[in-house]
C-alpha cells in the first residue's frame, strides 16, 4: 500500500516529496474549483470593497506593521 512506503521515507524525502506535489498542484490551480460557500466570502468581501475602496491598507502599509 502507498501509505506504508510514504511512511519509510527519510524526513528529507517527505519533505522533497511535499515540495514536489506542491509545485504540480500549484502549476494546476486554475482547475481547482472554489466552493459554494467560497464564493459567497469572496463576493462579499468584494462587494464591502465597492462599498469603501478607500477603507483598509495597502500592501506596503500593511508590511509596514509587520
Amino acid at each position: 500500500m502507498l501509505a506504508e512506503e510514504l511512511k519509510k521515507l527519510s524526513k528529507s524525502e517527505k519533505l522533497l516529496l511535499i515540495n514536489d506535489l506542491w509545485d504540480e498542484i500549484a502549476q494546476d490551480s486554475e482547475e481547482i474549483p472554489l466552493t459554494s460557500e467560497q464564493e459567497k466570502v469572496l463576493d462579499q468581501r468584494y462587494a464591502e470593497f465597492l462599498d469603501n475602496p478607500d477603507e483598509g491598507k495597502t500592501w506596503e502599509a500593511f508590511k509596514k506593521e509587520l
